[in-house]
């Protein structure tokens, strides 16, 4: 397991090195650019050139390159051009509304996406499979942007159930340690801001949760389909072992394995996708931040954000890969 986990990180280098090579340059080539975020459009020659100057942007940009890893080898990810913080404390801040989301999305996503798979599969061709399936193909065909307009005026502006935006009700008197609400509040015992937290990750959960709850059902259902031909498990059922034991051991395990790598892929794609969710409910994650710094061209934002994201995202495959090796020993033997 530990040979597993340092081949793993080895290869992260590599990945990350180029990841960074292609964002700096990536960035450099968009439109405008800091002087013109800083200054405006219409600012004169002489006054973008002098902040270019005073910035390092008339050098070449391989030692521009070569400073800004240098800056991100200190965590020193420089300073928002619209906000004028640093870009690290900016992420800090909205960093777990993003997690919070993701993570309540991915729940419902597993926790319902799982067992519909599986007995969709074990029960095929029945109205519970065909009913699985044609809400699977509903949920990722549905915008998760309209989805959440629709599931928004239906349960909070028609029928007030539930919160309509924002993550916290401001009449609530909180106190923020993690910057996790919902924790927060069972850290604290301040259940009335826990459960109100709570209610405001309900709607865009939902509506973020639609496509990965519509592909966990597809790939578990698939996945079992499969494992249910297999000749062990029709060996396992002649022996006479329980079902409970077959269906755990043999059928569900197995089947588990495409799925895991699945919800990894899901999970990271949830952290770099709310955008969109994130503005219709007005959620204050770093979705929304890096929309606002793509508008205002903040590229010390973009160039930090996406790189974070993109940290995240080989992170979780890295856990990914040592889940996998815990269901299926033979990937630690390979």
């Amino acid at each position: 397991m530990l040979r597993l986990i340092v081949r793993r990180l080895l290869q992260l280098i590599p990945t990350l090195l180029g990841l960074s090579v292609l964002l700096f340059a990536w960035l450099h080539q968009l439109p405008g650019g800091p002087a013109s975020a800083l200054l405006g459009e219409r600012a004169t020659e002489e006054d973008r050139r002098a902040i270019e100057e005073a910035l390092g942007l008339d050098d070449p940009v391989w030692v521009q390159y070569a400073r800004w890893m240098e800056r991100l080898v200190r965590f020193d990810f420089g300073e928002s051009v619209r906000t004028g913080r640093p870009v690290w404390e900016e992420f800090l801040q909205r960093f777990p509304a993003t997690v919070e989301l993701a993570f309540a999305a991915m729940l419902i996503a597993v926790v319902v996406g799982i067992p519909l798979g599986y007995f969709a599969a074990r029960r095929r061709g029945t109205w519970l499979d065909l009913t699985a399936v044609s809400g699977s193909l509903i949920g990722i065909c549905i915008p998760v942007f309209f989805l959440g307009f629709i599931l928004r005026a239906v349960f909070a502006v028609n029928l007030g159930w539930l919160p309509s935006f924002g993550r916290q009700s401001t009449g609530i008197d909180a106190t923020e340690i993690t910057g996790f609400y919902v924790l927060d509040g069972l850290l604290t015992g301040e259940w009335d801001a826990s459960w109100d937290a709570l209610q405001h990750l309900v709607l865009p959960g939902l509506a973020l949760a639609s496509i990965p709850l519509a592909v966990i059902v597809r790939i578990t259902r698939a996945s079992v389909l499969d494992v249910l031909g297999e000749d062990y498990v029709r060996t396992a059922e002649s022996k006479g072992l329980r079902r409970r034991v077959v269906r755990g051991r043999h059928v569900l395990r197995n089947a588990l394995l495409p799925v895991v790598t699945t919800v990894g892929l899901l999970t990271g794609s949830l952290l770099s996708g709310a955008v969109l969710t994130e503005s219709v409910f007005a959620f204050g994650g770093i979705g929304s931040f890096i929309r606002d710094a793509i508008d205002t061209r903040d590229y010390p934002v973009l160039m930090g954000f996406i790189l974070f994201i993109a940290l995240l995202y080989v992170a979780i495959n890295l856990l990914v890969d040592i889940a996998y090796s815990i269901i299926d020993p033979r990937v630690r033997v390979n």
